[in-house]
């Protein structure tokens, strides 16, 4: 073999571990931009992707169909701690990791209930108390920030429930527009929003609690103001993605939609003339409707400017389904192998069947605030042509702490040490999955019933009904995702293992601390 041969061959197995190298990384080249919708209290069931028959959701089933559909995703069991965990990257269950504040203090102010001086002394007692947020913490918008990113969040702020301008600014956020307090965002009429610290009022809106509705839903149609909130996000997004068309961005909208009680400017023509639906179903299937035009109307405004094929679109919801259109004295009847009720640590879903029209759960058990399925498991749906096969699905067991690092790899820049987040992305590009984890944790101190979980990679989960007690119940959800049989009966020992695990993770320390 001669010499120039040996160099040329040398040169092309280099060569050959290069490209080799390339197809096995994740790191993107070029920077896409990122929107993340994250709707409120949507349970997988009522998107066509996930089963939803009554209700037409065509533009995030293309998501589906354009790009992956993750079936084991996990959130929190509500408003608060879901959010906490998006945004800061960690469980739930860290040491005092999701504290909020009390809300309502403005609605007390607007209506006349206190002075503005009261407010304010009330104000500066909030930001005193507020749980402190340590210098070096890193959140979900700084991660796009610190790769050149500009950042924006349209919606309900923050993570719930009361904040302020230099609060949100915290996390990471350029530009934000939407609700300070989240018991304002229950009504979908406000007088005023916020928009990077400077209030703006809404036409037409006169009623300090924002129009909120009753639990009932019989008011008529488009009572409450004139100037439906998610009307004026989506176009506030809309002229934003056109603002920033040519450099990236990481757009956050943290919708209200669907969460109720339910309020609509008109129904939709889906259901204005069906018999057989109430008023109040009606209405919520109309915010469904509203929530799908909106992600229409966004990947429309991405094709026409286009940069559809530079971005990557997220959508899922916070935690699972709620019920805002009925009575709920249960929900999906659960048994155990002997006939009785699985679930009798949680009286509130004991009790036969409540017939839910749109089956929002997907025929899982509970509903936000519980510890099984239908309370903590989500939809999520990624889109990215040209790099995530379409209409792919992922069975890899993921939650919203995820997205941390997920975004960290997106935007080419590292994650946070400390952090429990485990980017997804080689699963988005048909990569090897190398890391994975162990469990997912989801926890919700404030209530005692089904209220936290422990979801392992193996399938089995296992619910705290009543720790005081030490009731738990253990399910395996890769053959029992409705949790119908409690299995902790016939598997002692791992149910044993699998409390002191739970344990551990209740207040768990940080491990840079």
């Amino acid at each position: 073999m001669n010499f120039r041969f040996k160099k040329s061959l040398s040169l092309l197995i280099a060569l050959a571990a290069l490209f080799a190298a390339i197809a096995g990384s994740t790191q993107i080249e070029a920077k896409p931009n990122v929107i993340l919708i994250f709707a409120d209290d949507l349970g997988p069931g009522l998107l066509g992707s996930y089963g939803q028959q009554l209700i037409k959701t065509p533009h995030i089933d293309r998501l589906a169909t354009e790009g992956m559909k993750f079936n084991n995703y996990y959130g929190g069991v509500f408003c608060a701690p879901a959010r906490w965990t998006l945004l800061s990257g960690l469980h739930d269950g860290r040491m005092g990791g999701w504290k909020h504040n009390s809300a309502g203090l403005p609605i007390k102010r607007d209506s006349g209930e206190i002075t503005e001086a009261e407010y304010q002394t009330e104000m500066a007692k909030v930001k005193a108390g507020a749980h402190p947020i340590r210098p070096q913490e890193v959140f979900l918008g700084q991660i796009a920030q610190r790769a050149g990113y500009h950042t924006a969040q349209f919606g309900k702020l923050d993570r719930g429930f009361l904040t302020w301008a230099e609060r949100v600014e915290r996390f990471g956020w350029d530009f934000h527009e939407g609700y300070y307090d989240h018991q304002r965002a229950h009504g979908f009429y406000p007088p005023y929003l916020w928009r990077n610290g400077e209030k703006f009022e809404l036409e037409g809106n006169f009623d300090p609690r924002c129009g909120k509705m009753s639990e009932k839903g019989d008011e008529p149609v488009g009572s409450g103001g004139k100037t439906f909130s998610q009307n004026v996000f989506i176009d506030g997004i809309l002229n934003y993605i056109r603002d920033r068309k040519d450099k990236p961005f990481f757009l956050y909208h943290s919708t209200q939609l669907p969460h109720g009680p339910v309020a609509i400017p008109e129904i939709h023509p889906d259901f204005a003339n069906n018999a057989s639906l109430s008023l109040a179903e009606k209405k919520y299937g109309s915010m469904v409707k509203m929530l799908d035009d909106h992600v229409g109307l966004i990947m429309a405004e991405l094709k026409s400017l286009g940069i559809d094929d530079n971005t990557v679109v997220f959508f899922t919801s916070d935690n699972g389904h709620e019920l805002y259109y009925g009575p709920k004295p249960s929900y999906h009847k659960q048994t155990l192998l002997n006939g009785e009720a699985a679930n009798l640590g949680d009286k509130k879903w004991r009790t036969s069947e409540c017939g839910d029209v749109f089956d929002g759960a997907g025929g899982r058990a509970g509903l936000k605030r519980t510890g099984y399925q239908g309370g903590m498991q989500c939809p999520m749906i990624v889109r990215w042509p040209g790099r995530i096969a379409p209409g792919a699905e992922t069975n890899v067991l993921s939650a919203h702490y995820d997205f941390m690092a997920t975004l960290a790899d997106l935007v080419g820049t590292k994650s946070p040490t400390g952090k429990d987040s485990i980017s997804y992305l080689p699963t988005l590009l048909k990569k090897a999955q190398n890391e994975t984890h162990d469990f997912v944790f989801v926890n919700n101190l404030n209530n005692r019933m089904g209220s936290s979980a422990l979801i392992m990679k193996d399938g089995w989960k296992l619910i705290e009904i009543d720790r005081k007690q030490d009731q738990f119940q253990l399910y395996n959800i890769q053959n029992d995702n409705e949790e119908r049989h409690n299995l902790a009966a016939q598997h002692p020992e791992r149910l044993s293992r699998l409390k002191v695990l739970f344990m551990q993770q209740l207040n768990a320390k940080r491990s840079d601390i």
